[in-house]
């Protein structure tokens, strides 16, 4: 942990208070962005508007406004597919429909994000309760009511756990396939298993690492990214206000950075974050500084989070409060990370 908030730091982030959208430099990574939480909010399928929210008009055009270009759109599966292998819920898929456009006539490009953890309900993805099949399915009538839409990615799943690393490979390969039968083309956005942490990319483990597993993508039209996470608290989990860790977080995204670059893949930060703390937004602005220096193999990154429910107490949260932004935007910008244009990523190699 750093003993103290550098003076080039502190100037970085004074010098950026109001520079959020700044104009972007040459090969900056094409997305800065932000996940807009409250559609995952809540167990079970729920209620909507009591249990789970999806983003306001309101909130939508705050983070536009401050320059993002991009929004990770969490939802749960369970909620848009009520029945393993049926059509979606047409309520549910019409606010999802709504939200996406909403997102895309505000310039952003929208990532959409299962936000289940690997599973469906308790059932396990790869077990008799919910097979690869089902998983495949679910994302083949997502893919073709998207497909159509470039500035719409696919994000296979929010960090699958308590699998090993091949078991997970078989999972987004089907999903992969299924998705690529409707035609689509848009990038897709492949985690790992552990949560798919930047620190855990290459550690041995049961079935082997992801650094070595996931090298299995089978992708017809090589049109995919390696998505990580990377917190700075004592166990990268984001559940601790103090950055304990930054400087790690920070030589986890370096050491994922080198893996694509020897590898010849990309890769997208789809989760970091940290409290108001200075070491935080030190850390904060090194990361992203990291993946703007490295666009040649990053897509991006978006931050955790935003969203109409969060508590003004969360730490990780930067929804504005009536005194105004949260210092984090300005460690997000400090990098100079944050573009002037909203459009979508060019097409990948």
């Amino acid at each position: 942990m750093r003993s103290s908030f550098s003076a080039s730091a502190l100037f970085r982030l004074t010098a950026c208070l109001t520079a959020l959208a700044m104009p972007a430099q040459a090969g900056a990574a094409c997305l800065a962005g932000i996940n807009l939480a409250g559609a995952e909010f809540g167990t079970g399928r729920g209620t909507y508007g009591k249990d789970y929210i999806y983003p306001s008009a309101e909130t939508i055009a705050y983070v536009a406004g401050k320059g993002f270009n991009a929004v990770r759109l969490p939802f749960k599966w369970e909620r848009l597919q009520p029945r393993l292998g049926r059509g979606f819920d047409k309520a549910e898929r019409d606010r999802l429909a709504a939200t996406v456009k909403a997102l895309r006539a505000a310039g952003m490009t929208v990532i959409l994000d299962p936000h289940n953890y690997g599973y469906y309900d308790d059932g396990q993805i790869g077990s008799p309760a919910v097979p690869d099949s089902a998983f495949a399915d679910f994302w083949r009538r997502l893919a073709e009511d998207y497909k159509d839409d470039a500035g719409v990615q696919f994000g296979l799943m929010n960090e699958p756990h308590d699998m090993p690393a091949p078991q997970w490979l078989a999972t987004a390969n089907a999903a992969i396939a299924a998705i690529r039968e409707t035609g689509a083309m848009n990038l897709v956005l492949v985690p790992g298993t552990i949560w798919t942490g930047a620190h855990s990319w290459e550690e041995p483990r049961e079935g082997g690492a992801n650094g070595t597993v996931m090298l299995g993508i089978e992708d017809p039209a090589n049109n995919h990214a390696y998505e990580v996470h990377q917190y700075l608290d004592g166990d990268f989990s984001g559940k601790a206000a103090a950055c304990a860790r930054a400087d790690d977080a920070v030589k986890a995204l370096e050491r994922f950075t080198d893996w694509l670059k020897r590898n010849g893949k990309r890769g997208f930060l789809g989760e970091f974050g940290g409290s108001a703390e200075p070491a935080c937004l030190d850390g904060l602005a090194r990361m992203t500084a990291l993946v703007r220096k490295e666009a040649g193999v990053w897509t991006g990154w978006t931050y955790w989070a935003a969203g109409d429910w969060w508590s003004a107490d969360e730490p990780l949260n930067i929804q504005p409060t009536p005194a105004g932004d949260r210092p984090q935007l300005a460690a997000l910008a400090a990098g100079g990370a944050l573009p002037a244009r909203r459009d979508a990523c060019p097409a990948l190699p």
